[in-house]
């Protein structure tokens, strides 16, 4: 009686492994067709100028396109070690802090830029986000002016 009870506790313990591998395993799979679908996405706005829409089914996909393509980095060619010079490090001056009223109106604007964008890709009505847009600009230019 004791080595059915073992079996079958082996065999529990072995489902178990088998689980926790098959869930590791699907959602490894699903990052990487939520990570194709993005690259899909991107590379459809930056050919053809327009945002690619999940099925109606899909609620939960909330990727949204940024509003400008990534710039490339320029590869910079160094030279060897035993060629370079040993810089002295140049103490950077220190930044100015910025105005949090400015700080605040960007993030509104850039909030409502993404909107605006939103509604022209979903075909909506855009002028309430249009007019919203040059409220918060010119809000954004007295206070950069003050």
């Amino acid at each position: 009686m004791p080595d059915i009870i073992n079996e079958y506790q082996k065999w529990k313990q072995q489902g178990e492994d088998l689980r926790v591998q098959a869930k590791h395993a699907m959602e490894t799979r699903f990052r990487d067709l939520l990570s194709e679908a993005v690259h899909i996405a991107e590379e459809y706005r930056e050919d053809f100028g327009a945002v690619l829409k999940p099925p109606p089914a899909v609620t939960a996909f909330r990727y949204k396109a940024s509003a400008r393509p990534k710039a490339k980095k320029p590869v910079v060619k160094t030279k060897p070690a035993a060629a370079a010079k040993p810089a002295a490090p140049k103490p950077e001056p220190p930044a100015a802090k910025p105005n949090p009223k400015v700080a605040a109106l960007q993030k509104r604007l850039r909030t409502a830029v993404k909107k605006l964008e939103d509604a022209k890709a979903g075909g909506a009505t855009t002028r309430p986000y249009e007019d919203k847009v040059y409220e918060i600009e010119d809000e954004l230019r007295l206070a950069l002016q003050a």
